[in-house]
């Protein structure tokens, strides 16, 4: 069963492109690069946080795994002594108009599916607003001394010092196409200006997932018990091994999440939906009465309506020692630049 949105055929495999996708491309292309060389020209303004910022994108639509890494990069921040919060949009709530402090019983409808699991997983200050300049200010106003912004990677107004692009290990760049001819919102290029470049190999246990290029980063996300929503007893994954369930997953690519399942030998029913899909009991009425496993981005949109049959699987971004030690020198190197008196005028 699926009622995931179908992303064109064409992106991902040899399917020929339309001849309006083309088209559409190219003036998509020329309005990417014009928009970006004025930026770069000083025409559109830059703006400082007055803090580090590091952004957590990507090049192509979809899920990549941005998520996991900004939670994981906000749990290592604070260990070395930081206080990060987050800024995001906060796609797909109720008045994207409207700046929002996200807390961890925030209403996913009103801050967003990812806000509200980044400000549970973290504890962190988390602020939406589509205008990420003002929601980093924000932030720093709040006591925050480096801000992690959950996407971004475009927005070029909010000035950042660390850029972090983050790449699906299978899918990567599909055919290579700007939209709405591919899956990129800018060019393959543009991924070498970044500082670190991450690609997601999936779950750490399930093979046939990509490799690593060179000067990319592995990332593998780490899975392995399953939390009910009505609170009670944490289950290891194991658990549910030669057992049939129901798995439901509203994210990017839902297919990572069902061999992750089935690599511990459950019996998976799959259930996929759009990305930031907003659920209603109704949803949920598959005829059979199996345990229902879905990803911790779904949950916190089920838990008003969820029984005891419903489960979390929550996951952890893990990444080589290295990448962090890279990342945590590049952010303290910011913090030193601006001390003496390379911070530009706000």
């Amino acid at each position: 069963m699926s009622r995931q949105t179908r992303l064109p055929a064409y992106w991902f495999d040899d399917a020929p492109v339309p001849l309006h996708a083309r088209l559409l491309s190219g003036l998509y292309r020329r309005l990417v690069a014009l928009r970006r060389n004025l930026f770069d020209r000083g025409v559109l303004k830059r703006h400082r946080a007055g803090v580090p910022v590091v952004v957590v994108g990507n090049l192509s639509v979809g899920g990549t795994g941005k998520t996991p890494l900004t939670i994981a990069i906000v749990q290592r921040l604070r260990e070395a002594g930081w206080n990060p919060g987050v800024a995001s949009r906060g796609y797909g709530r109720d008045d994207e108009s409207r700046a929002l402090w996200v807390e961890k019983g925030t209403p996913a409808a009103a801050g967003g599916d990812e806000p509200v699991l980044i400000a549970m997983r973290t504890g962190a200050p988390v602020r939406v607003d589509r205008d990420r300049v003002a929601a980093a200010r924000a932030l720093v106003e709040a006591g925050c001394d480096v801000v992690v912004c959950d996407d971004g990677l475009q927005h070029y107004r909010l000035r950042r010092d660390v850029e972090i692009e983050v790449i699906d290990g299978l899918r990567r760049y599909g055919n290579g196409q700007l939209l709405p001819a591919g899956p990129l919102r800018e060019p393959v290029e543009r991924g070498a200006q970044c500082d670190f470049r991450v690609v997601n190999l999936g779950m750490a246990d399930i093979a046939g997932s990509g490799d690593a290029g060179f000067g990319e980063w592995p990332l593998r996300l780490v899975a392995g018990s399953a939390q009910p929503l009505r609170g009670g007893r944490t289950l290891p994954l194991d658990a549910f091994g030669g057992h049939r369930v129901h798995a439901v997953a509203g994210i990017g690519n839902p297919q990572r999440f069902f061999d992750m399942l089935r690599g511990y030998g459950i019996g998976v029913v799959p259930h996929a939906f759009p990305d930031h899909h907003r659920y209603a009991a109704g949803d949920f009425s598959f005829g059979s009465e199996l345990p229902i496993l879905m990803t911790e981005k779904d949950a916190v949109k089920c838990a008003a309506f969820a029984d005891d049959w419903y489960y979390s699987v929550p996951v952890a971004a893990q990444l080589p020692e290295a990448f962090w030690a890279g990342l945590l020198e590049k952010v303290a190197k910011s913090r030193r630049e601006a001390g003496r008196g390379g911070r530009e005028a706000q």
